[in-house]
């Protein structure tokens, strides 16, 4: 039973890989100044870079939770959602309001993936 645990801090591993399961650190935007569409697209590429880097991608979701700062920012996140997660391929969901560790922050994801096979 190995656990592999990547970009590893005091506090928590960006990825931890255990039994073909990919789990991620929350993630959030690349710049706290923009609105939640544009939070929302670059905090998905950052799933996408660590999804890869992991050996795993947007169709091996298996389950993502999304927090928001507010839920009047709720369709416009799911917007960019939508367009984001490949069809047929929606991972089970949560998305719930939430204080975030800094006030700029309007999103932020929790996801876990398995590992693509070859």
């Amino acid at each position: 039973m190995s656990i592999q645990r990547q970009e590893t801090q005091q506090r928590m591993s960006r990825i931890v890989i255990h039994n073909d399961t990919v789990y991620l650190c929350g993630q959030v935007c690349k710049d706290a100044t923009k609105d939640i569409s544009e939070q929302t697209a670059t905090m998905l590429a950052k799933v996408d870079d660590l999804l890869l880097q992991s050996g795993s991608d947007r169709e091996h979701m298996l389950s993502a939770t999304v927090y928001v700062r507010d839920m009047k920012d709720f369709a416009a996140m799911n917007e960019v959602w939508d367009a984001w997660v490949p069809e047929g391929h929606a991972p089970a969901r949560a998305c719930v309001e939430a204080r975030m560790a800094r006030p700029e922050l309007l999103v932020e994801i929790s996801v876990i993936a398995a590992v693509r096979r070859k």
